[in-house]
């Protein structure tokens, strides 16, 4: 976080200013995100619900695979390329792909994956200035949205799916 402590959004050295409160939010996030999943184990990880539930695992990995789609389209103008669909495609898509495939890892499988995506994600911020954020694209059935509200999403989405993971998280340990 930064010296203010984690409750205070603001600017972040080496950002522009908006960038950094930006950051600060997504650091937040994070940090609460990791919270959530402290401690669990690879059996609590692959837990399901029931036969159309996600596992704590892949909602994990959904979290660090829309970072990466985000990084491609608002950082390089780009969708995902083939090596990278391998890589992230059925966390992105979660259901039963990711039902099949993301099992079996421990948590810092999950969290190196985590910190690797955003340490990218900072890089790539950093060289980028405020005015960056305002600029527009067209998006959801092509309506216009600036990358300040692209990222925000970005940790829009992960704060949906921490509240799913911690109401998973509850019911693993229930069942185990």
């Amino acid at each position: 976080m930064t010296s203010r402590g984690p409750f205070v959004i603001g600017e972040v050295p080496g950002f522009t200013p908006g960038i950094g409160r930006l950051v600060s939010m997504m650091r937040y996030v994070r940090q609460t995100t990791e919270a959530a999943v402290t401690g669990l184990t690879v059996a609590q990880l692959d837990y399901l619900h029931d036969a159309r539930s996600n596992s704590i695992g892949a909602l994990l990995s959904h979290v660090v695979a829309v970072e990466s789609w985000y990084q491609a389209k608002t950082f390089f103008g780009r969708d995902l390329d083939a090596d990278e669909m391998r890589e992230w495609g059925s966390a992105l898509d979660l259901g039963d792909a990711a039902r099949t495939t993301i099992r079996g890892r421990p948590l810092e499988h999950y969290l190196e994956r985590m910190r690797r995506v955003r340490e990218r994600t900072l890089e790539e911020l950093r060289r980028r200035d405020d005015a960056w954020l305002d600029e527009m694209a067209p998006f959801w059935e092509g309506q216009p949205a600036n990358n300040h509200f692209k990222w925000f999403h970005v940790f829009e989405d992960e704060l949906n799916h921490r509240g799913q993971i911690r109401w998973l998280r509850a019911r693993a340990a229930a069942a185990d």
